[in-house]
């Protein structure tokens, strides 16, 4: 069944979002300060001004560039948490703003959360539900398995999971890990892994939508 909302959305992008292309450091450097606190739009010209990685002043420390390409910029805001930015096309002269900030901690940094939201290339904030399913645990258990009381008590451990995504800067894919061993014993890791499908999910940018 057609989603009249999405397509509904999409046609009214057609006619607000910039149609001449814009790059990845375009986008970058219009970024509203609220979402990169503290950098001057200087600041971001400076931290992009060649494709080796380069860093910047910040108020807690330096800001640098890991990654750059035409569709794509990956900053590290801290020791423990970085930003990425990626154009996803959804008509053929016209895109959106996807961003990712993650946040990492735990022993060596390795649990990881991370927060996905999308924009108009003008930073118009725009419904997360339009292009990406809900994140959460549930997406990486065995769903066949769902009646068992183990399988309800798997996905109940911990309260909370963190899970951290992380674009392909060479292409428009979106690959979802799912950081649950810092959080948990090892028996009940044991418990889990038999309803598990994989700890990491790779989802394909299709039709204007991550599937």
């Amino acid at each position: 069944m057609i989603n009249k909302n999405r397509i509904f959305l999409l046609v009214c992008l057609i006619f607000t979002v910039t149609i001449q292309a814009q790059n990845a450091v375009d986008v970058f450097i219009s970024m509203p300060a609220e979402l990169l606190p503290g950098i001057t739009e200087a600041n971001k010209t400076l931290l992009l001004v060649d494709t080796t990685e380069t860093s910047v002043p910040f108020m807690f420390g330096e800001i640098r560039k890991v990654k750059q390409g035409d569709d794509f910029i990956k900053i590290e805001t801290s020791n423990i948490g970085n930003m990425q930015l990626k154009l996803l096309p959804v008509t053929k002269d016209s895109s959106i703003v996807c961003v990712i900030k993650t946040v990492c901690g735990g022993v060596d940094t390795k649990l990881c959360d991370s927060d996905i939201s999308f924009y108009t290339t003008e930073w118009k904030k725009l419904d997360s539900d339009t292009f990406l399913d809900e994140v959460s645990a549930e997406i990486f258990f065995d769903s066949s398995q769902k009646g068992s009381e183990n399988y309800k008590y798997a996905l109940s451990l911990p309260d909370i999971y963190p899970i951290s995504a992380e674009f392909n800067e060479n292409n428009d894919d979106l690959l979802l890990i799912f950081n649950y061993k810092e959080r948990i014993s090892d028996i009940q890791i044991a418990g889990i892994t038999p309803f598990l499908k994989s700890d990491s999910i790779t989802l394909k940018w299709e039709d204007s939508s991550f599937r």
